[in-house]
């Protein structure tokens, strides 16, 4: 029926006051409004934040939004207001069909936190459409002979509208032979029949025109109109029976193309052509039965054709007419009611309500991750629905309302081990067989500061050549951090501490974006050998996390100095040494002993003396490695009595440095040495011989065997590695359980006690010598050897080699280039 527009704003607005006051109410604590169908769209529903207890803020900031589980978007949120909106048409009818209640459920989803809200409105219906005839003419054959107050059944008229505006009542036009009254069917339902009030004249009037007219109860009333022609027929005068005026039937949803559902079953009482029977749908059965339903004419077995739905419609009802093949022709009727038995042939549907946000990986039990729903098109068991997580996950599904779950976290999550879970949710029925559906739904973990820094390693070695440029890069340390964006940017410093009384910043910096080291000056390896630097990586996070790392630094040395005489001292000095020789020294006579230093150490502080020029060169000889001045030959009488020697002194570094020193000799005549005079007085016999000789005697006796006690006493111990008195030579060469070294390694233990003092000395010419120093309190139960001059750690797996040979009590260990024992 076309509606104009004119039309559809009258009939708006005459129904909208009428439901005015129905728009909002609230029912067992749920929130449910009620408006009338083909609402004008951006018309209010209701004010949606102030009934769910929200602030206009609430609306932008949360996210407010509606969605309906009908799929559609009839209905919007304005974020100025909180008004709940139509956003399209709605047509009752299209929705619910003949339904006497027509609720839309809507969910509104808040975020930050989620929260689901579940509203209700009920379209009311309006009167919008007119009872409709499913034909527009019905045409009667009736029999001349036929009794007074025989019924002829109509068509009933169809309305959309339901409740009070549905068909209410029918009116016949005016007419003596018939009239119109009403049956009563199950259901409260009414159908109109042609009642016979008069007997019919074929020969004075063989056709009745009549108008059957259907209103509602709208107000005012809409109608619709059929027209009834009367064919006065000569006599048939037997009507076909049906044994039964209602047929009922059920039928599971899934039977088979061709099953057969009923038989109906008429019987005529004429005979011959007359009493022959065939059976026919009503002509105002609609397409979409006869689409699925086949009546066979001679047997009357209804048969399905098509598939039955329950979902689309759970009960069918047809009418059934019986026509004999007399003259006029006799109708019987009867009606068939079909009843759809659901089975479970959907699938349960898993709907996600709200996207799940990135949750924080220290976010508590509990905490709202997303909002999920469920729905099943069946009915009773077979549209319930369970969903279900897999194990071993920080998640749970809690069931809030109508097959509505809240995923919540149930764990601690870790997002440096799982930064985004997939989750497999599994939704089943209750139906039999039992049907189920998938669906996966991400959920991202979001990084919090929960690592700090590491750095590669706990501890640095840095070795550093003395007198380099300042500014150079000393190293670079590097540390990673497990978490991600800021709080895995990572930023180093220096800890401020002490180097000889001095802040470390005044000798190095660092840059904070690499973990590089600078030097702020160059380095005297005579004045520090070794200092440490605690640095320290920190991360972006809030809060700020952090981690140390200790830099040892070591100077290594370089040949910057030359050699310092400090014997004889007058040459130390810088004057001419003097030194007096008798001319009848003999050769190989000891002169004097040059004697000089070298500040720096190893290689460089190797010192070598060289006769570089001499008055007479062939009278003396300097020895290479002490310095010693001795006579070549003895001293002739054409011997010059002044000789001058000029004497090299030179270190072993490079590059090689040196010096010299001047000895003046005089030799002279009558010049005794000192130990002939001492030999003399030691010849001369003392008064007390016999006494001494007796003392002596005793001494040495007392001595031998103090010394033969001390000795069993000391080797007891050397071999148990205790800290007894005396003191232990091992040389690594006397060790059958090493290979030969390539060097003379020799360590020297002072065990007065308790050890105190430890020297480790070795080396050759082709290496710079090392030396290990070891202070120990006498009440510590911990000794460590500190690398005074770095070597490789090839020097210290000697040391620790022969360590657990003299003393396999103790437990050696190297780090740090330290060496340690418990």
């Amino acid at each position: 029926m076309t509606k104009t527009k004119g039309y559809r704003d009258w009939r708006w607005k005459a129904v909208w006051w009428h439901h005015f006051f129905l728009l909002w109410s609230t029912v067992e604590g749920q929130t449910r409004y009620g408006i009338p169908e083909e609402l004008k769209q951006g018309s209010v529903v209701g004010n949606l934040a102030k009934d769910l207890g929200l602030s206009l803020s609430d609306i932008f900031e949360r996210k407010l939004r509606v969605a309906s589980e009908a799929g559609e978007q009839y209905f919007s949120v304005d974020a100025g207001k909180g008004e709940l909106l139509v956003n399209d048409r709605i047509d009752r009818e299209a929705l619910c069909g003949q339904s006497a209640s027509c609720v839309l459920t809507l969910q509104v989803v808040a975020e930050n936190p989620l929260q689901l809200h579940r509203i209700e409105v009920e379209i009311r219906d309006i009167n919008d459409n007119s009872p409709v005839f499913l034909t527009a003419e019905r045409v009667l054959k009736v029999a001349e002979s036929t009794a007074t107050g025989v019924r002829f059944p109509l068509d009933a008229a169809q309305d959309q509208d339901v409740g009070s505006y549905s068909v209410k009542s029918y009116t016949l036009s005016k007419n003596e032979c018939f009239s119109l009254k009403m049956k009563d069917l199950p259901g409260d339902r009414q159908v109109p029949e042609l009642v016979l009030e008069k007997s019919l004249d074929r020969e004075k009037q063989s056709i009745h025109h009549l108008l059957l007219t259907a209103s509602d109860g709208g107000n005012p009333a809409k109608t619709g109109t059929s027209k009834i022609t009367v064919s006065v027929l000569d006599i048939n005068d037997n009507v076909p029976m049906f044994k039964k005026a209602l047929y009922n039937v059920s039928v599971s949803e899934n039977s088979a193309v061709g099953s057969i559902l009923v038989q109906v079953d008429a019987t005529d009482a004429d005979e011959g052509v007359n009493g022959e029977i065939e059976y026919v749908f009503a002509v105002h059965t609609p397409q979409s039965l006869l689409s699925i339903l086949k009546l066979d004419p001679t047997t009357g077995e209804v048969a399905l054709i098509g598939r039955l739905d329950y979902e689309s419609s759970a009960k069918y009802e047809i009418s059934i007419t019986a026509k004999d093949k007399g003259f006029p022709e006799m109708e019987g009727h009867c009606r068939v009611q079909i009843l759809v038995v659901d089975v479970n042939d959907n699938v349960p549907e898993i709907i996600v309500t709200s996207r799940p946000n990135p949750v924080r990986e220290n976010a508590p039990k509990g905490t709202v991750v997303a909002l999920i729903g469920a729905r099943d098109l069946d009915s009773a068991e077979n549209g319930k629905v369970t969903l279900q997580l897999p194990r071993n996950v920080p998640f749970t599904l809690k069931p809030s309302f109508s097959n509505n779950y809240e995923l919540l976290t149930n764990g601690p999550l870790d997002r440096e081990k799982v930064s985004q879970y997939n989750l497999e949710i599994t939704a089943f029925d209750s139906g039999s067989p039992r049907m189920s559906s998938k669906k996966i739904i991400p959920v991202s973990v979001s990084d919090v500061n929960d690592n700090a820094p590491v750095f590669s390693q706990p501890s640095y070695n840095v070795y550093l050549k003395e007198n380099g440029v300042p500014g150079s890069i000393l190293y670079s340390v590097s540390a990673s951090d497990l978490d991600s964006g800021e709080n895995a940017k990572i930023s180093y410093s220096i800890l401020d501490s002490k180097v000889q009384d001095v802040s470390v910043s005044s000798y190095v910096y660092m840059n904070s974006d690499n973990g590089s080291i600078y030097s702020m000056h160059s380095f005297d390896y005579e004045k520090l050998k070794v200092f440490q630097i605690v640095v320290q990586a920190k991360d972006q996070g809030s809060p700020c996390l952090s981690s140390n790392a200790t830099v040892h630094v070591f100077i290594l040395d370089q040949n910057d100095n030359a050699p310092a005489v400090i014997y004889p001292s007058s040459a130390a000095l810088g004057s001419l040494s003097h030194q007096r020789m008798p001319r009848s020294a003999k050769a190989g006579h000891l002169v004097t002993k040059v004697t000089a230093v070298d500040a720096d150490s190893g290689h460089n502080a190797w010192i070598s003396y060289r006769l570089a020029e001499a008055t007479d060169a062939s009278l003396f000889t300097v020895n290479q490695y002490t310095g010693e001045v001795r006579t070549k030959r003895a001293v002739s009488e054409q011997d010059e009595s002044s000789q001058r020697l000029l004497i090299e002194i030179k270190d072993d570094g490079e590059p090689l440095q040196s010096a010299t020193t001047t000895v003046s000799i005089l030799l002279e005549d009558g010049l005794h040495e000192p130990m002939l005079e001492l030999r003399h007085k030691a010849s001369e016999p003392s008064k007390k011989t016999g006494r001494i000789t007796l003392y002596l005697i005793l001494s040495l006796a007392s001595v031998s065997v103090l010394s033969l006690v001390t000795f069993l006493v000391l080797a007891v111990k050397c071999i148990r590695s205790s800290r007894s008195s005396g003191s232990c030579c091992i040389r690594r060469s006397d060790c059958d359980d090493y290979k030969k070294p390539n060097r003379n390694l020799q360590i020297q233990l002072n065990t007065d006690g308790p050890i105190k003092y430890v020297e480790v000395l070795g080396g050759d010419m082709m290496s710079q010598s090392q030396s290990f120093r070891s202070c120990m309190s006498p009440m510590s139960e911990y000794s460590d050897f500190t690398l005074i001059k770095p070597s490789s750690t090839t020097d210290f797996k000697e040391v620790i080699s022969v360590l657990d040979a003299s003393l396999p009590d103790s437990t050696w260990t190297f780090e740090s280039q330290q060496v340690s024992r418990k």
